[in-house]
């Protein structure tokens, strides 16, 4: 396929909304939720739509705007690419000593993944088809599981959740043994044995505390623990961990670069991967990455957590992979994210349906975010 790119002006623009219960994790607590957008225009005015990943640290977004205005768009601006994949490529190696001088290659990837997203989605739009099918997708129709539940009553925002037509819940734990498994009866007493439940540790075990919290865990069939370890863990603790459950193991939101995500494929410590095209490697990298994934026998699940744009992006690239994975959705309120998702706001016995408008669809919802916008 032949996507061509000839960008003429690149655009960001940070929100922040201020959030009634914060979200509570085993690191940290998040008062408010960030966007960072970027618009990417080309030579016959087209317009492409894309996020930036900005949740931590909570100064996180307007840095990253900045990073796009002063760093990229002087890259990317006034030249041609015969893709999104070039441009990836180009940007990449041109950025590439800045983002170790500065010791900062996380936040360079992250902005280099929503400028890639805004360029994907303006070969769509201008293509007239939505993103899964122009990826190469047969259905926008795909799972989807309600996320981020915080330790605090979390079966009262599932109950919510299971209403609007959820089926699958992912609770956050590592705030010791008992809250946890209190948390979790609640959750399988609210939502009903036919529920499927995750849970995610955020990183927050060593080896030795997933030692002595995974016997409780096991028994209650859950449908995977999440990030248990740290990311930079040696994959022989991965594995060992692996080994004393029969709960699937997942984790790569924090992992980056081709290198370690083979790695991680290759362990045999993991289950399901998780990689978050708004973090690290766009759909330039996040396409042929899924589909390793699945010819791997493995299961590809979206990480994702932050505003609608990067949201609809992640549900398109699982809907153009297949498999059988699903899309990550946080359960909280979100104005950044439901005023923009569109078509996922609408669940049925745990599916969405994506469209067929072009792109990741309409995003007529920016306008009501207005008084959002910081930046």
């Amino acid at each position: 396929m032949n996507h061509p790119v000839a960008v003429r002006a690149l655009d960001t623009f940070v929100y922040r909304c201020p959030l009634d219960t914060p979200v509570q994790t085993s690191f940290g607590t998040m008062l408010d939720r960030p966007m960072v957008v970027v618009r990417v225009t080309d030579q016959d005015g087209h317009q492409g739509w894309g996020e930036i990943w900005c949740n931590f640290p909570m100064v996180g977004a307007e840095h990253r705007a900045r990073l796009v205005d002063s760093v990229f768009r002087a890259q990317l601006v006034d030249r041609e690419f015969e893709s999104p994949a070039a441009a990836y490529l180009a940007l990449e190696a041109g950025t590439r000593v800045l983002a170790l001088q500065s010791a900062e290659p996380g936040p360079f990837a992250q902005c280099l993944s929503g400028i890639d997203l805004a360029l994907w989605d303006l070969c769509a739009r201008r293509a007239g088809q939505p993103l899964w099918r122009y990826l190469g997708g047969d259905t926008d129709r795909i799972p989807v599981y309600a996320s981020g539940l915080n330790p605090t009553a979390p079966e009262r925002l599932a109950a919510a959740r299971a209403a609007e037509g959820y089926t699958r819940f992912k609770l956050k734990i590592g705030f010791g043994a008992e809250r946890d498994l209190a948390n979790l009866a609640a959750l399988r007493d609210t939502l009903g044995e036919q529920a499927s439940l995750m849970v995610d540790v955020n990183q927050g075990w060593t080896l030795e505390q997933a030692r002595e919290q995974l016997p409780a865990l096991n028994r209650l069939g859950l449908g995977w623990i999440e990030e248990p370890l740290l990311c930079t863990a040696p994959w022989s603790d991965w594995q060992a961990l692996a080994a004393l459950t029969d709960i699937p193991v997942s984790a790569g939101e924090n992992l980056m670069g081709e290198d370690r995500f083979r790695e991680a494929i290759d362990s045999g410590a993991l289950s399901i991967l998780q990689p978050d095209v708004a973090k690290w490697g766009g759909l330039s990298r996040g396409l042929p990455l899924a589909k390793a994934i699945n010819d791997a026998g493995l299961r590809y699940f979206p990480h994702y957590l932050g505003g609608g744009i990067g949201l609809l992006a992640s549900g398109h690239l699982l809907a153009a992979v297949g498999g059988d994975g699903a899309l990550e959705v946080d359960a909280n309120p979100n104005p950044l994210r439901t005023e923009l998702a569109g078509a996922l706001n609408r669940v049925e016995q745990g599916m969405a349906a994506l469209g067929d408008a072009p792109g990741i669809g309409p995003l007529d919802g920016l306008a009501a975010l207005e008084p959002y916008r910081v930046v």
